[in-house]
């Protein structure tokens, strides 16, 4: 049965999913890296494709950008669709100068300021935990695949442009997330996917691919981050193979 936001039939999903949060990153994956990779959902453009790789079922689907729209399309793939495993593998501004353009970052902690949780089941706290399980399976590919990761807190804003980017101690907010709570980089969409998962029983993950920097000036191109960040696809791909 299909839902408002997508088009797929029971059974065309598999257990494990690829979430990007670019669509076209979900078709580039399916055309590059699946056998027999079919359109199980477009509705408002948000692709989603099942195939296989290495001849193990897998799907891949783009999220949307923000906590809202992953929070959507996640639940409904948890609870309607019979998936056991979402793994996002999106983009990343890096809040360290140690964290460089293109290096993978595997999440163990998602901080927000969101009430997304609170709000869907009235959780609290601020920090969303990802599977231990599907976390130390994406370790175990990377490692089996060459890539080196790099590990720690990502921050997952509710805000992409920001109006008062200094507190009053005059440092950036930023800065302060680095400091304060460890942050290493930012994104949207983690913390509402690790929260959905532990409300559904199911498991999630996140890697993550640095596209610039609040450190630098450096920044990706928006067809690199949707053709270039290969190693976290891979590593995530790699999850299906145990």
């Amino acid at each position: 049965m299909s839902t408002p936001h997508n088009a797929a039939n029971p059974g065309d999903f598999a257990r494990t999913v690829l979430m990007p949060g670019d669509p076209l990153r979900a078709q580039f994956i399916a055309e590059n890296f699946l056998r027999n990779a079919k359109l199980v959902t477009s509705v408002r453009g948000m692709l989603g494709y099942t195939g296989t790789y290495q001849g193990k079922p897998v799907s891949v689907m783009g999220s949307g950008m923000g906590m809202p729209s992953i929070g959507i399309y996640s639940y409904e793939l948890f609870t309607q669709y019979g998936v056991d495993n979402i793994i996002r593998i999106g983009s990343a501004g890096a809040y360290s100068p140690d964290v460089k353009l293109y290096d993978v970052v595997l999440a163990t902690a998602a901080y927000s300021e969101s009430t997304y949780a609170r709000t869907q089941n009235g959780a609290s706290g601020d920090m969303a935990y990802p599977s231990e399980t599907l976390t130390a399976a994406l370790r175990r590919s990377a490692e089996r695949a060459g890539v080196r990761l790099i590990e720690g807190v990502i921050h997952s804003s509710d805000v992409f442009y920001r109006t008062v980017p200094k507190g009053p101690d005059g440092k950036f907010y930023w800065e302060t997330l680095r400091d304060e709570k460890g942050c290493l980089a930012v994104e949207m969409e983690s913390f509402a996917l690790f929260h959905n998962a532990k409300a559904t029983g199911k498991h999630a993950a996140c890697v993550l691919t640095i596209s610039d920097s609040f450190c630098s000036s450096e920044e990706t191109t928006a067809e690199e981050r949707q053709k270039n960040f290969t190693d976290m696809m891979k590593v995530a791909l790699g999850t299906v193979l145990e």
